[in-house]
């Protein structure tokens, strides 16, 4: 798994074995119908908000559409392995759907997690636009290099490296990189289930 692809495909798969429709999903996580439709068949990089928002309205957690497996002891994931393993990349909404943030997870193979583990690298963009989100839980972002924004509320927070933020998820937020600034963070997400 190298990209979004096979995020499609198993948001499709699972909302086929579960006999439900795009617009039953639509209805329950709050999405357009042509938004899951743009995810389900890869025209679209999703943020991670309505993902979250995806795997709520079909009774799963985000890690199912990461590779979750069932290993219930603790999880190693070396360094080396994190950045040519499974990566996933996401847009930050906008219309262009540039890939703004690769994602290396960094616990997929961990059953039954209520955190998801990120090292996030942050490609430069000179005017970032984007679309706030707000879902179930709680976030913390550790900047490992360079700047990063973090829109909460009504609120900008600009961090730099070895600086932190921890927040509730369900007030509106996007993060991203300064203005022309690349960045590499650690994320942590908590979703309750």
């Amino acid at each position: 798994m190298n990209n979004h692809s096979v995020i499609g495909a198993k948001i499709r798969g699972l909302r086929e074995t579960k006999n439900l429709s795009i617009e039953e999903i639509a209805e329950r996580s709050g999405l357009t119908v042509e938004q899951i439709e743009s995810i389900e068949t890869d025209q679209n990089l999703p943020s991670l908000g309505p993902l979250i928002k995806i795997a709520r309205a079909l009774g799963v957690r985000l890690g199912t559409f990461m590779d979750d497996n069932d290993d219930l002891g603790p999880i190693v994931t070396r360094a080396a392995d994190r950045e040519k393993d499974s990566s996933i990349s996401f847009s930050n909404d906008a219309t262009d759907a540039r890939k703004h943030m690769e994602y290396h997870p960094l616990a997929q193979q961990k059953a039954g997690r209520h955190m998801e583990p990120f090292v996030i690298d942050i490609n430069p963009e000179d005017s970032p636009e984007f679309q706030l989100s707000a879902h179930e839980g709680e976030e913390f972002i550790y900047v490992m290099q360079g700047e990063v924004e973090i829109v909460y509320g009504k609120e900008t927070y600009k961090l730099g490296e070895g600086d932190s933020i921890f927040y509730d998820s369900i007030v509106k937020h996007h993060v991203h990189g300064a203005p022309g600034k690349s960045a590499k963070i650690l994320a942590v997400v908590y979703i309750p289930f």
